[in-house]
């Protein structure tokens, strides 16, 4: 108020990265990199027998990492959209969030493409 003592202090806060944002972008290209083993090991294997079960087992790998990538990614746009009033914390990374998305699907995708080549490839 003006004419008193009193003074009203606001402190800025920063922004900070969304560790979902992260978490998602890491488990993406994790995912991409499973994918890839896949479909080496389905490749590798098609001639010996043990293809398919190798690329089964990376499979698995693969599809636990690009759903979290999908999941955390969402998670974390949810987190980055919320506008909170002023001294709360504000989360930044939409871009990073949007990637991890990205990669988790691509990887999600891929794997699941070799693994069933893989198996027809065995089966031939």
């Amino acid at each position: 108020m003006p004419g008193t003592s009193f003074g009203l202090v606001h402190l800025e806060v920063r922004p900070v990265v969304s560790g979902l944002a992260v978490t998602s972008l890491i488990a993406g290209v994790i995912s991409a990199l499973v994918s890839l083993a896949v479909g080496c090991l389905g490749l590798a294997g098609a001639d010996g027998g043990w293809g398919g079960w190798a690329a089964g087992a990376f499979t698995l790998l693969g599809v636990a990492f690009g759903a979290a990538a999908v999941g955390l990614g969402l998670l974390g746009l949810r987190q980055v959209r919320q506008t909170a009033p002023p001294p709360a914390v504000r989360f930044t990374g939409r871009g990073l969030a949007i990637a991890g998305i990205s990669c988790g699907g691509a990887g999600l995708a891929v794997t699941l493409f070799s693994f069933a080549l893989a198996l027809l490839l065995v089966a031939a």
